[in-house]
């Protein structure tokens, strides 16, 4: 549609057509009298005749008034209408050139909306609708020096930043510095800051690119100019872009680090902003500096209030001497509240709306001829690609492909370029220059960028072009870079394409979907030739080597043929032998730990050196772990106080013994309590070491105080449970005890009076054997697991009201352990099946796996975390004891694998100061492995003690050759 108010040429071939149709629906429907059709539309007898005479496009509530009159489908006409609006519209563009007097920004009929462009700071007289926020923004910079913005794409971010919050600190005085950072933030910072500096960008590049930190100073010898106490203001707009344009990792998190620096350093006199589209929260929670500078410092854009709504609309308007209908608002408002994104399509909307003005009057006629919110940015872009003939219409497609980021698991993005990136000629030019006057790209220089991300998904036919050469445009981005490096080296041979990257390029070229520059035209063919000469020269190498290997393959056959036998009869004999001597060795080799270690290590070593199977590893094993005999029978449970000195066992002798471990290589025992004739599934002590809580099946938990451990005293018997006891845990804090067992609940006592304990409560929903309890690390979580595959999660933390939080699927034979982590909100739970060991997150009340422990061939029954949370070990019905390195829960990394077990291991349990592992082992044994002291386990050197330590028998077992140092 023009501008200025005019009729629509009335030759126009759609609106001829359109006219036409309009009559012969009325033929149709039998010839109606004007004055009949008037009664039914409730419009005058000359608005609809003029609706049908083709001399200008009526409205739409005419048009939909008159298909109806005469008995037509409203659904089919309105996006007709549509059409021919839209046709009108780029016939009227090219006919009429744009009128500068409306966008200029000094006259007082300018535009009073921008558009798809976010408002900057000459536009702040007419932005509207944000000053609420804009006021709390410009107090949270005054008291912190770290602010976040976030919001969607289209909130009007950038708006707020530079039409709101920009504004208003110069206007007190404040030094700032708004920038985007691009595909270098380091670079964009020191050509910012050069001037100011009084240096030159590059030498600010080296700077800031040595040390972060000296962006601080630079920002602070800039505020020292100011004056004593003036201050300095950093704006960062589409922070975003430091992961999406931005492809250096070390860049940005130097980039990070010198903003982090800037705003929290005990001297800075620096503020930092940020704008951060939302859905790049994700991106900016992985770097640990900008997570703590965030924590109290987020402000969130979103969507404007109704009031807010009408400011934005009316006031702009008011401004330029214009009024807004009344129907026109109640619709925008209407339209707009609740949706954050709609920002600048409300914008644009009202921009085009304002240029179909009826005088001074915007109305809801203006605002459907536009085609109204969602149509508006696609008909003015359908505007622009109508008004551009066949050449120049494949010149748009590439422009704004190269124009747009893909997005990696988020939106597509745009992308700021530098015109020596496009080849000038005189159709790009056209284009460029035409899209800038739609306002869909804003021209900046040097540089070009689209106006606003709005139009990605707004406008159907570039959407369209992305959703055809997603995979092509990332190809691209890299042949882009590349072929710029290339350029800046002198066009350097080692720095083109080769292989596969080369053929990709070949056929990014050949496709035609996206079109290349003559400079990355001439780097691909640069490439072919350096490839072709390069295989021209390995083929004349080839042949060479070809023939040299044809003549030693003739003389070296006849050698090795004649050799081979011998050689593979001695080999054979040899192996056999040593496997006869290292089957015997480390057969031996344990039996001599007690009597002779130093003869039993080295008698190991030479075992598995000699042959390297299971067997002669089991050996030397069993001699590096010293064992000691706990019970008769079973040992099926192991408690180490907190200090470190003192043990309790149980098993299936009945007996629960206390042992002195303060040295871990010779245990000594304490006491043994009073025997029953019952099991002791479980023994547990309190985390200040004074209480030692007793359970099995006689369905009794008796409460010891052992603060000295070789005078226990028998505190309290409660029973409760209807059958036998499995498993017992202290909370944190050690005033809560669970208890779980075979009568399929699990239940919490009060320990506060361990003379009296109270029941707290009962808790059930299992529907067989619990065998686990855990608490989590702050206990206000109790985890209970057990035959029936499910994990339950009860929150306890009032101690009163227990309430389950959730439920799920663990294990597919049962859970028979779990354990949490120390240090996050992590649970391990362990039983059989072909992932026998999980780890899940539990966050929220949503418990998630996160990975599967894997090795294991048999049932796990055993569980236990390292003090520091960072190693996960695991012993099970194989005979095996396995850890894991769960630093990176996604990715735990595999350790060390103990197989010198001769039956099951029953329970693990590490040192509180996490340097010794002790194990319990089904035939009563506990066995002890110092996991960082050296130890000295050989006497081989005639009286003189060599030491083997924990990382040399580590190497060795690795297969690097070790031999005993002696000293």
């Amino acid at each position: 549609m023009p501008r200025r108010e005019q009729p629509i040429p009335a030759g126009n071939a759609a609106l001829v057509r359109f006219a036409a149709d309009l009559r012969q629906l009325r033929q149709e429907a039998g010839s109606p009298s004007y004055r009949a059709l008037s009664g039914i539309a409730h419009f005058s007898v000359a608005t609809l005749s003029g609706a049908a005479a083709g001399h200008r496009l009526p409205s739409l509530d005419v048009t939909l008034a008159y298909v109806r009159a005469c008995g037509g489908d409203p659904d089919r006409w309105e996006p007709r209408w549509h059409g021919v609006a839209t046709e009108l519209a780029v016939e009227a563009a090219r006919q009429d050139a744009p009128d500068p007097e409306h966008d200029d920004a000094e006259s007082p009929r300018r535009a009073p909306y921008a558009g798809l462009a976010a408002f900057q700071a000459d536009d702040s007289p007419w932005f509207f609708g944000r000053e609420r926020l804009v006021d709390d923004l410009v107090t949270r910079v005054a008291k912190q020096r770290f602010v976040a913005v976030f919001g969607a794409s289209g909130a009007g971010k950038s708006s707020v930043l530079r039409a709101g919050l920009l504004p208003r600190l110069l206007a007190d005085n404040r030094t700032v510095f708004l920038f985007t950072p691009g595909p270098h933030p380091v670079e964009e910072a020191a050509i910012l800051l050069a001037a100011p500096a009084r240096t030159t960008p590059g030498r600010l590049h080296q700077e800031f690119t040595a040390e972060p930190r000296n962006l601080h100073r630079t920002l602070r010898w800039i505020a020292a100019e100011q004056g004593p106490e003036a201050e300095t203001v950093l704006i960062v707009d589409q922070f975003e872009e430091l992961f999406t344009v931005c492809r250096g990792h070390e860049e940005r998190t130097r980039f990070i680090a010198a903003l982090v620096h800037c705003a929290r350093t005990a001297n800075s006199r620096c503020r930092v902003v940020l704008g951060v589209r939302a859905d790049f929260y994700s991106h900016c929670a992985e770097q640990v500096e900008l997570v703590e500078a965030m924590r109290d410092a987020q402000v969130t854009v979103g969507p404007m209030s109704a009031d807010e709504l009408h400011r934005a609309v009316v006031e702009p308007a008011a401004r330029a001497g214009c009024r807004v209908e009344g129907r026109l608002l109640t619709h925008l408002v209407a339209h707009a509240q609740g949706h954050g994104a709609v920002l600048p399509l409300l914008s644009h909307v009202l921009l085009e709306t304002w240029r179909r003005r009826r005088g001074n009057l915007l109305t809801l006629d203006g605002f459907r001829a536009s085609g109204g919110v969602e149509g508006s940015l696609a008909q003015t872009a359908e505007t622009f690609h109508g008004m551009l003939d066949a050449r120049q219409r494949v010149v748009a497609r590439q422009v704004f492909l190269r124009l747009t980021a893909p997005g990696e698991g988020t939106e597509d993005t745009k992308r700021r370029v530098d015109r020596s990136e496009l080849d000038l000629d005189d159709d790009t030019r056209v284009v460029l220059e035409r899209a800038a006057e739609a306002r869909l790209i804003t021209l900046d220089g040097q540089r070009l960028e689209i106006t606003h991300e709005a139009l990605i998904p707004g406008w159907p036919r570039l959407r369209g072009w992305l959703t055809g050469s997603r995979q092509q445009l990332r190809e691209h981005r890299q042949l882009t870079e590349a072929a710029a490096v290339w350029e800046s080296l002198d066009r350097d041979p080692g720095a083109l394409y080769r292989g596969a990257r080369l053929t990709l390029g070949r056929q990014l070229a050949n496709s035609g979907s996206i079109g290349l520059t003559r400079r990355e035209q001439a780097f691909l063919e640069a490439g072919t030739v350096a490839e072709r000469d390069e295989t021209e020269t390995v083929q004349r190498r080839a042949r060479r080597m070809r023939m040299l290997v044809t003549a030693l393959a003739v003389l070296l056959t006849l050698t090795m043929a004649m050799t081979a036998y011998a050689m593979r009869a001695n080999q054979e004999v040899t192996q056999q032998r040593n496997h006869a001597v290292a089957q015997n060795a480390a057969a031996r080799a344990p039996g001599l730990s007690r009597e002779n270690p130093a003869l039993a290590v080295q008698l190991a070593l030479v075992a598995h050196r000699l042959s390297p199977t299971r067997t002669t590893r089991d050996g030397l094993l069993s001699t590096l772990m010293p064992s000691w005999s706990g019970h008769r029978g079973q040992l099926l449970s192991l408690a180490v106080a907190p200090d470190g000195r003192t043990m309790a066992t149980g098993g299936g002798d009945g007996a629960v013994r206390l042992w002195d471990i303060g040295r871990p290589m010779r245990a000594r025992l304490f006491a043994t309590l009073p025997e029953r004739e019952t099991t002791v599934h479980a023994v547990e002590m309190s985390p200040r070491g004074h209480l030692l809580a007793v359970a099995g099946t006689d369905r009794k938990i008796r409460l010891w105080n052992i603060a000295d451990p070789g005078r226990p005293v028998l505190l309290s018997t409660t029973g409760g449970h209807t059958d036998a006891v499995r498993s017992l845990a202290f909370s944190p804090d050690g005033r809560t005890l669970a208890s779980a067992g075979d009568d399929r609940t699990a239940r919490l006592w009060n320990t506060d009076d361990p003379r009296r304990p109270e029941r707290l409560g009962v808790l059930k929903g299992h529907t067989r054997t619990v065998r686990c309890v855990a608490f989590s690390r702050d206990g206000r979580t109790l985890a209970t697991a057990g035959d029936d595959e499910t994990v339950q999660l009860w929150d306890v933390g009032a101690r009163r009201g227990l309430m389950r939080l959730a439920r799920w699927r663990a294990q597919s034979l049962g859970v028979f352990a779990m354990a949490f982590s120390p240090r996050e909100d992590v649970l391990v739970t362990a039983g059989g099946g072909d992932t026998p060991v999980r780890l899940w997150t539990v966050r929220d009340r949503r418990p998630r796996q996160v990975s599967a422990l894997t090795g294991h061939s048999d049932v796990v029954g055993s569980i236990a975390f390292s003090p520091d949370g960072r190693t996960v070990t695991t012993g099970g019905d194989d005979r095996t004891v396995r850890s894991w390195d769960v630093g990176d829960l996604a990715h735990p990394r595999r350790g060390s694998t103990l197989t010198g077990y001769r039956t099951a291991v029953s329970t693990l349990r590490f040192s509180p100061d996490g340097g010794t592992l002790y194990s319990g082992v089904y035939d009563g044994m506990v066995r002890v492995l110092p996991l960082d002291s050296p130890r000295v386990i050989a006497d081989a050197c005639a009286g003189v003690r060599p030491v083997i330590t924990r990382p040399a028998w580590q190497q060795y077992l690795a297969g690097i050759p070790y031999r005993p140092p002696c000293r």
